[in-house]
């Protein structure tokens, strides 16, 4: 079975989607030359409960199908990607709170305007310090990929907990602890490093802590401690990342799609008295864009849906489901690469500008395949689960 997110639910979030992507669309040069959202549009994404998408709903989060959630950052990043990115990192950022005590939880994630964001990779390190008879950590710690950080309002590192003579500590299974952990934003640097090619407005440069304590009831081990029993948070973490960077690639593979098909119908190439949408070489190549988008997108919502059925009848996703999503949303990452690149090929010197759409979808899903959960490595892990090989699947 696949519970139905209601349709009025459904319908209403997709036109708020739609409408804050109105609103941001006249602003996409500003984003850019910004370097991150600007904090007008970053509140309006908040305010509007886009943040809050896969927040519990006992904290006001909307706590949404994944299939619904794909959908909404498919549709803000046929806008802007960066918008789009620094949505779903926001999304993926407040799981936490399914994990933390409820009246943490409450405190830090039930504002309806909280911003939330970070870093899972364990960048940092975490040595256990009790201050005012609270136990805590001590931690110091540098993290990059710090999208949506520098709007956010709670940000988290993962962290190697370190005993003190500074070895890390394990937990039952053999692996070191990883432990997230929730710092105030008046905790953290921002390194102003992010000088990249594309997704130029998500900020996504470097943020660090030095020395700084945090009560131990403001973290959580993912891999060791129990989130909330409902189908949204059996989803590994690792997991919805993956699928909201894929969501993110649809959607500016979409536009590039869009923005061609609207050129082909005025642009007449030089030497040419036909327009491009006229050639047979256009007519070929935007069919197979089509059924490529089409294809790619369709295996990802079957992976998803899989995923959330599981969830819901055994209350655990198998690893082979888990594999499906990862290779689904690397898969639907790769495409959209293969689909932008062909789209600005098709474009010619209308495309090589800065204020052409095209250059920037370019841009922006190149920098996307880059990240370290879509890259050529996800296909070597699915690869040895598919060959039936002894596999780490910590980070599936």
């Amino acid at each position: 079975m696949n519970t139905p997110i209601p349709a009025a639910q459904r319908n209403d979030l997709l036109a708020t989607a739609d409408a804050a992507a109105s609103r941001f669309a006249k602003r996409v040069a500003e984003i850019e030359a910004n370097g991150y959202l600007p904090q007008d549009i970053a509140d309006d994404l908040a305010a509007a409960g886009l943040y809050r998408l896969l927040t519990p709903a006992e904290y006001g989060g909307h706590e949404i199908t994944v299939e619904l959630f794909v959908e909404i950052i498919e549709r803000l990043a046929q806008t802007d990607a960066s918008a789009a990115w620094c949505t779903f990192i926001s999304c993926t950022s407040c799981v936490l709170a399914g994990y933390l005590d409820p009246s943490v939880s409450r405190q830090l994630y039930g504002k309806p305007d909280i911003k939330a964001a970070g870093v899972f990779a364990p960048r940092g390190k975490a040595i256990r310090e009790t201050r005012d008879g609270e136990p805590g950590f001590r931690v110091s710690g540098r993290w990059f990929w710090g999208s949506a950080t520098k709007n956010a309002d709670v940000i988290q590192g993962g962290c190697l907990v370190l005993d003190a003579d500074g070895k890390p500590e394990l937990l039952p299974s053999g692996r070191p602890r990883v432990q997230s952990i929730l710092f105030d934003r008046s905790q953290v640097a921002h390194l102003n490093n992010w000088d990249a090619f594309g997704l130029l407005g998500s900020g996504s440069g470097e943020f660090e802590v030095k020395e700084v304590f945090v009560p131990e009831a403001h973290s959580a081990c993912l891999m060791a401690d129990r989130p909330l029993d409902r189908p949204l948070y059996r989803f590994p973490v690792f997991g919805l990342l993956g699928i909201g960077i894929g969501a993110v690639a649809l959607g500016v593979a979409r536009h590039a799609m869009d923005t061609l098909i609207e050129l082909a119908g005025d642009k007449t190439p030089q030497s040419s008295s036909k327009t491009l949408a006229m050639r047979a070489s256009t007519q070929q190549a935007v069919a197979r864009a089509e059924a490529r988008w089409r294809s790619a997108r369709a295996f990802m919502m079957d992976a998803v849906r899989s995923g959330w059925n599981e969830a819901e009848i055994t209350g655990e996703i198998a690893v082979d489901t888990r594999r499906d999503i990862r290779l689904a949303t690397t898969h639907a990452v790769h495409s959209a690469q293969e689909i932008v690149s062909s789209m600005y090929q098709l474009g010619g010197g209308n495309a090589i500008f800065s204020q052409s759409p095209l250059q920037r979808c370019l841009r922006d899903i190149h920098v996307i395949a880059q990240h370290f959960m879509v890259s050529d490595s996800t296909y070597e892990l699915t690869g040895r689960l598919l060959l039936g090989l002894d596999t780490d699947v910590t980070m599936l």
